[in-house]
């Protein structure tokens, strides 16, 4: 016999959901030769100089998958490593201009795949969905607890 619940499965609802939205998200990535992780390095790395470990702590990649990812950029002549300008131990990854163009195409697939399930609902209900959001990652949800064996992120299947 089960416990019976007492609150909603939240964890299930959005896990759920992310998973859905992100395997949406990687389709329409893939239709431009992109992975979700390719788009966030080329975003991340047009807004400012940066390093590949600065641009993996942002798209929350370990070192390997970093690298994979950025030499898959390089491959496809849309970013390169070069030395920084402002500490020359350091190298940072510069994006191409086709890179920048790429980045652009992304970003509008991006936002439509976000806009179409934010478009499922009414606007009152998609406006409530997005604030309290919102105020989960800023406050309550902002950070996650220290536990002694560590929690894995849910992967996408390759």
């Amino acid at each position: 016999m089960a416990p019976a619940r007492t609150a909603p499965d939240l964890s299930y609802l959005l896990d759920h959901t992310s998973h859905v939205l992100r395997t949406r998200m990687a389709a329409a990535l893939a239709e431009i030769g992109l992975t979700a992780r390719m788009h966030c390095v080329l975003v991340h790395a047009l807004q400012e100089e940066r390093t590949q470990i600065q641009l993996a702590e942002l798209g929350d990649m370990d070192k390997t998958t970093m690298v994979v990812t950025v030499d898959a950029l390089e491959k496809a002549g849309l970013a390169e490593r070069r030395p920084s300008s402002t500490d020359r131990r350091a190298r940072i990854i510069a994006i191409t201009e086709k890179g920048a163009e790429v980045a652009e195409q992304s970003q509008a697939i991006v936002d439509g795949v976000h806009q179409a399930a934010l478009d499922a609902l009414p606007d009152d209900e998609a406006e409530v969905l997005l604030r309290a959001m919102n105020r989960l990652v800023k406050e309550h949800l902002a950070a996650p607890a220290e536990v002694p064996q560590g929690v894995r992120r849910a992967r996408q299947k390759s």
